[in-house]
C-alpha cells in the first residue's frame, strides 16, 4: 500500500509539471523565466558579497566596515524604493518622455499572472531591482572613509529616485532617448555614468581625506578585494547576458563577449602596469577587469568577440590614464576610483559600440542608420546623463550638507568610521 502511494504521488506531481500554469496562458516561457532567475541572483550577488567584498578590502582596516555597512544598507532600502514606486517610475509607460506612469506604485496589480514578455512580471522587475542597488552601491567608492552613514543613506535614497530612475525610463523604458535610438544594452549610461559622475561630484564637495595626496593609503586586505572582483566577474554575467531577457542567442552572444572584454581589460592594465611602473599588481589586474566589465556593457548585445577584444584593450589602456589623470593631475580623491574606471568606462563603451555594432562580428546597426549618426546619438545620450546627473548630485549634496552635514570630523576620521559610527571593529587582534 505505501508503495502504491510513492508511485501514486510520484505520478500526480509529474502530470502536474506538463500542465500549463495557470493564468500565464501561452506566453510564458520557462526556459526564459529560469534564465533570468538566475541572472537575478547573480546580479545580487555582485553588490553583496561581491561590490561589498572588492571595495572592503580596498579601504585601511579601520574603514571596513563602514563599507560593508553601506553596501548592506542600499541593497535593503535601494529595494524598498524600487518597489514602492522605482520600479513603476522606471519601466512602466507614462504620458511624458522623462517619467514613467504610476500603475506600478507599491507593485499594485502585480499578480502571478501578469507577464513582462515571457516571463513573470514578478522576476522582470526583481532582476531590474537589482540594478538599482548596485548603482548607488557603486557610488560609495568615490566617498569611502570620510562620508557620515546618515547622509549616505539619505542620499542614495534621494539621488535613486531622482536621478536613476529617471534615466532608466529614457533608455530602457521608453523614453526620449530610446526613441532617439540611443543604444546602451546593459547600463553603460544608466549605471556606469551615473555612477562615476556622482562619486566624482560627491568626492569633489566632500573634499579630499586627511592626508591625500601624500600620505599612502594601501589596501588592507587585498585577497579580500580579488575575492570581491570575482564575483563580480561571475555575477556580470548576470548583468549582462541577463539583459538580453531571455534563454536564447542574444544572451549567449553577451555573455561570451562580456567574457572576451574582462580578460582583455585585465591583460591591458597589466601591460600598461609593467610598462609604467616595471612590474605588474593585483590590485591593478583586478581593476583592469572591471574596466573591461564596465566598458563592453553597453556594447555587450551590439559587438561581436573581435569587437568587444578591442572594447577590452582599450578599457584596460584609457582607464588605467584615467586614474593616473584624476588622481595625480587633478588630486581629485575618488577613493575608489569610479569614475575613472566605470565612468570612464562607461562612456567609452557606449562610444565605441557606434562603431564595432556593424564591423568585425557585430550584429549590425538599426536599418538606415550609419555609424556617424549613431555615433551622434549616442553622445547625446551620454552628455544627457553626465549633466542630469553632475548637477542633480551636486545640488542634492549641498542641500544635505546645509541639514544635516554630510563629512566626519577629522578627529572621527583619524579614529576610523567603524568605532565612530557603528561602535564595532572589524578586526579585534
Amino acid at each position: 500500500m505505501k508503495r502504491f502511494t510513492r508511485l501514486f504521488v510520484r505520478g500526480a506531481a509529474l502530470t502536474a509539471l506538463m500542465l500549463p500554469v495557470s493564468g500565464f496562458a501561452e506566453g510564458l516561457d520557462k526556459g526564459d523565466t529560469a534564465w533570468m532567475l538566475t541572472s537575478t541572483a547573480l546580479v545580487l550577488m555582485m553588490t553583496l558579497p561581491g561590490l561589498a567584498l572588492f571595495y572592503a578590502g580596498l579601504v585601511r582596516s579601520k574603514n571596513v566596515l563602514s563599507v560593508l555597512m553601506q553596501c548592506f544598507a542600499i541593497a535593503a532600502t535601494a529595494s524598498i524604493i524600487w518597489m514602492i514606486a522605482g520600479y513603476s517610475l522606471a519601466l512602466t509607460e507614462g504620458s511624458s518622455e522623462y517619467i514613467g506612469g504610476l500603475s506600478r506604485l507599491f507593485l499594485n496589480g502585480l499578480t502571478t499572472e501578469s507577464l513582462s514578455g515571457t516571463m513573470p512580471e514578478s522576476v522582470f522587475a526583481m532582476f531590474q531591482m537589482t540594478f538599482a542597488i548596485i548603482t548607488p552601491a557603486l557610488v560609495v567608492g568615490g566617498v569611502a572613509e570620510r562620508m557620515k552613514f546618515s547622509a549616505m543613506l539619505i542620499f542614495s535614497m534621494v539621488w535613486l529616485m531622482i536621478v536613476y530612475v529617471p534615466t532608466t525610463y529614457w533608455v530602457w523604458g521608453g523614453g526620449w532617448l530610446a526613441d532617439m535610438g540611443f543604444r546602451d544594452f546593459a547600463g553603460g549610461a544608466v549605471v556606469h555614468i551615473n555612477a562615476g559622475v556622482a562619486a566624482l561630484v560627491a568626492a569633489i564637495v566632500l573634499g579630499k581625506r586627511r592626508g591625500f595626496p601624500t600620505t599612502p593609503m594601501p589596501p588592507h586586505n587585498l585577497p579580500m578585494t580579488v575575492t570581491g572582483a570575482g564575483m563580480l566577474w561571475v555575477g556580470w554575467f548576470g548583468f549582462n547576458a541577463g539583459s538580453a531577457l531571455a534563454a536564447d542567442g542574444a544572451a549567449g552572444h553577451a555573455m561570451l563577449v562580456t567574457h572576451i572584454g574582462a580578460s582583455a581589460g585585465c591583460f591591458a592594465w597589466m601591460a600598461m602596469e609593467w610598462i609604467r611602473f616595471g612590474k605588474p599588481s593585483v590590485l591593478g589586474i583586478v581593476t583592469g577587469m572591471v574596466a573591461g566589465l564596465g566598458t563592453i556593457t553597453p556594447a555587450s548585445g551590439f559587438v561581436g568577440p573581435s569587437g568587444a577584444l578591442f572594447i577590452g584593450l582599450a578599457a584596460g589602456v584609457v582607464c588605467f590614464w584615467a586614474t593616473m589623470y584624476v588622481k595625480r593631475v587633478l588630486e581629485i580623491d575618488d577613493s575608489l576610483d569610479v569614475m575613472p574606471v566605470h565612468g570612464v568606462g562607461g562612456i567609452l563603451g557606449l562610444i565605441l559600440l557606434a562603431f564595432f555594432s556593424d564591423s568585425f562580428g557585430g550584429l549590425g546597426l538599426d536599418e538606415g542608420v550609419t555609424a556617424s549618426q549613431q555615433l551622434v546619438t549616442q553622445l547625446i545620450g551620454i552628455g544627457a546623463t553626465m549633466v542630469w546627473c553632475g548637477l542633480v548630485t551636486y545640488i542634492l549634496l549641498k542641500i544635505l550638507d546645509a541639514v544635516i552635514g554630510i563629512r566626519v570630523d577629522e578627529e572621527q576620521e583619524i579614529e576610523g568610521l567603524d568605532i565612530v559610527l557603528h561602535e564595532e571593529r572589524g578586526y579585534n587582534l
